[in-house]
């Protein structure tokens, strides 16, 4: 269990980053769906190398939108 919310935390935490740089590029440019696909492999090694089932995808993928998602509102209060 201790895993699966670290992998959480890391996947929304990568993300958080990505989505902050992601409201900045030009929407649908290489720079920005790069920072959407980017932080996907990171999350993907650490679901193999914690051996995690793959019944929890669809948390890591929440997580990460939400960390995209809370980027970009970031960026967008700040400005």
């Amino acid at each position: 269990m201790q895993m699966i919310v670290l992998i959480s935390l890391i996947a929304f935490l990568v993300n958080l980053p990505a989505g902050y740089m992601r409201s900045r590029s030009v929407k649908y440019s290489i720079k920005w769906f790069m920072y959407i696909h980017l932080p996907i492999p990171v999350i993907i090694a650490a679901r193999i190398f914690s051996q995690t089932e793959s019944v929890f995808i669809p948390l890591f993928v929440a997580a990460a939108f939400a960390g995209q998602f809370i980027g970009g509102r970031i960026e967008r209060l700040r400005c």
